[in-house]
């Protein structure tokens, strides 16, 4: 036990695999220290090493928690609620997390928290601006929101981002109504 014990790291999330080769009794082990507190269970086999800060627990960085989850690093996290930050006049704020990845699709709790795994076929390593942009108008049926309107403001707003970049996007990451709303909002 102390063997298992001295490989956990505060702040880091582990699968059951990544600690069984320091356990003889890997499942007896982690019951243990599940119940003194060492280790948090987010998921099946997956588990958090715990810091306390004097606000609390310090939650597991999204990001690590979902690529111990996956076991691959091809994912990309969207949060709806980055779609505000465009400018466009939206305001609705949402309670999930977006995962794409080529592994897994459907909704995931980890951590209490709910995040909803999307399979694509691609999607870049990083969000740029004008790649959030394409991924509402990808998601625009889902969203809470007078599309209309996000529409009528973005005509106004074409020129604050890079329309090559836009483009590019749009052909590579963008539905077929994507491309089509995007094209028809450039030739105006």
């Amino acid at each position: 036990m102390e063997n298992l014990r001295q490989h956990i790291k505060p702040v880091q999330v582990y699968r059951r695999s990544d600690l069984e080769y320091y356990s003889s009794a890997i499942d007896r082990h982690l019951g243990m220290l599940t119940k003194d507190g060492s280790l948090i269970k987010l998921s099946q086999g997956v588990y958090y090493a715990p810091k306390s800060s004097k606000f609390g627990l310090v939650p597991p960085d999204d990001h690590q928690m979902v690529e111990r989850f996956l076991k691959d690093e091809d994912f990309l996290l969207v949060s709806p609620n980055s779609y505000n930050s465009l400018g466009l006049g939206l305001t609705q704020m949402y309670n999930t997390i977006w995962v794409y990845n080529h592994k897994r699709k459907g909704h995931i709790q980890l951590n209490g928290r709910t995040f909803e795994f999307k399979l694509k076929s691609s999607f870049p390593k990083s969000i740029t601006k004008e790649y959030l942009l394409v991924d509402l108008f990808n998601n625009l049926d889902y969203l809470a929101e007078d599309t209309d309107k996000v529409i009528q403001i973005l005509r106004d707003k074409i020129q604050e981002f890079d329309l090559n970049a836009l483009v590019k996007d749009s052909q590579q990451y963008g539905s077929g109504k994507t491309k089509k709303c995007i094209k028809g909002l450039l030739r105006k």
